[in-house]
């Protein structure tokens, strides 16, 4: 049996399913409270039933109003939070063709405004106590621009330096900063896509290395290892050689015939 962890009260959105939900589960059975936010109430509610320390909090993330509430209320209801989890996305793949202003929107309101709404209303209260705990579910997407991510990518990239920008600042008031960057996980999200996906990880295996982050107080977490090596090497690629390593191996292939 797991140690308890180190957080009594925790929040987490996008929690109705894939990452967000096997790390609420996981940090529910080692002794946290946990509440559990997402758009889908029914998924939350069943979630909660499976177990006693996970409460519901349904909520969308682009309410910027509704998420102080839902603030509030957790700290009401269950005490300071110690350790939230910003994870709500979406992923809608987009290349040039067929390049649709609503989904990059999308994907800017809830990915990262969604985050911005949280913040807002969760740091004041972790600056006050001089202590806490802040992820931000970024993507190694976000390291550079990928093909297919035109969407995506963007938001991620901007979730990132959100949390390189927030890291210095808040570690001299008593408040840990971490960004999650997960390759490709196998989630209902991930289901969409009609590309390879290498390294291809199970949830409950991302969830695992997201808690054992951040207990380790890690800023950047990042796995599988394979594609967080693949991703950190682009990133430091000058332009030319990456946009030919972008179109020869991220490029999806055309079909044949």
């Amino acid at each position: 049996m797991k140690p308890s962890v180190p957080w009594s009260s925790v929040w987490i959105t996008g929690a109705s399913s894939g990452i967000g939900r096997d790390v609420a589960v996981k940090l529910a059975g080692r002794g946290a409270r946990v509440t559990v936010s997402a758009r889908s109430a029914d998924a939350l509610s069943m979630l909660a039933a499976q177990q006693s320390r996970i409460t519901a909090a349904p909520l969308d993330v682009t309410d910027r109003a509704a998420t102080g509430l839902v603030v509030a209320g957790i700290e009401s209801a269950q005490g300071p939070l110690d350790l939230v989890i910003l994870n709500a996305g979406v992923w809608q793949p987009m290349g040039a063709s067929g390049f649709d202003a609503s989904k990059s929107a999308q994907s800017m309101a809830v990915n990262y405004i969604g985050i911005a709404n949280a913040l807002e209303h969760v740091i004041p209260l972790m600056v006050a106590r001089g202590r806490g705990h802040i992820a931000l579910t970024a993507s190694v997407a976000g390291y550079r621009g990928l093909p297919q991510a035109s969407a995506y990518a963007p938001s991620k990239a901007a979730v990132i330096s959100l949390a390189e920008t927030l890291k210095p600042d808040l570690a001299r008031k008593g408040v840990t900063v971490s960004v999650i960057n997960p390759g490709f996980v196998d989630t209902p999200m991930t289901e969409v896509n009609h590309f390879p996906m290498p390294f291809l990880m199970p949830a409950d295996k991302a969830a695992d290395a997201i808690i054992a982050g951040l207990e380790k107080g890690k800023f950047d977490i990042v796995f599988p290892w394979q594609m967080a090596a693949l991703m950190k090497f682009a990133r430091v690629l000058p332009y030319p050689a990456y946009f030919w390593f972008a179109r020869t191996f991220m490029t999806p292939k055309k079909p044949q015939g």
